[in-house]
């Protein structure tokens, strides 16, 4: 049985699903919609005979969430990948990440196959790796999505602080971080 996002989200269930392109879709993109395929958990590629498999689970699952989810889960994801990987994840966005993607095993899995599919099989087009730079963070995060995180060398010296672009809202670093106001990238 293939794993579905568990957070709710809404799948319009009288339209006409959209024609979708392996192409049109980031490596991001397609590693939440190999996810939600009903590619198996334990799947490994080991021919180029597997490429037109994972092509068909990639548009199953990308059908099956929709277009719409199907960005906003990917950005979700990518957001979450650079704030851990920055040690800048807050416990409220590791809990909004474990509860939309339950299956921690299955999305390495689909991501390992998604590189494969980005790499080797079929380039994204220029729409689908500038969509992957659009952040979405879900849950608080430490910016209080000003874009900018506040930091302090020195606690009893006012004049040590500086501020870090958040790379979950502004990883380009864009705006100033006087700024109050959240920035809009």
């Amino acid at each position: 049985m293939p794993a579905t996002l568990t957070a709710p989200h809404f799948v319009p269930a009288a339209v006409d699903s959209p024609t979708v392109l392996v192409a049109d879709l980031s490596s991001v993109e397609r590693a939440v919609a190999l996810y939600s395929s009903d590619m198996p958990t334990g799947f490994a590629r080991r021919t180029r005979e597997d490429d037109a498999q994972l092509c068909d689970w990639i548009i199953q699952g990308a059908v099956r969430l929709g277009l719409d989810e199907l960005h906003l889960s990917a950005a979700y994801v990518q957001s979450y990948r650079v704030l851990k990987m920055a040690k800048l994840a807050t416990s409220d966005q590791e809990r909004a990440h474990r509860r939309r993607f339950a299956n921690s095993a299955r999305l390495t899995t689909a991501h390992e196959a998604a590189v494969i599919t980005t790499c080797f099989v079929i380039s994204p087009t220029r729409e689908a790796i500038k969509r992957s730079t659009r952040p979405a963070v879900e849950g608080n995060c430490r910016c209080h999505a000003s874009g900018w995180i506040r930091q302090r060398q020195d606690l009893d010296d006012a004049s040590s602080s500086y501020a870090i672009n958040c790379p979950g809202h502004n990883p380009n670093g864009t705006g100033s971080p006087i700024s109050r106001k959240p920035v809009i990238v």
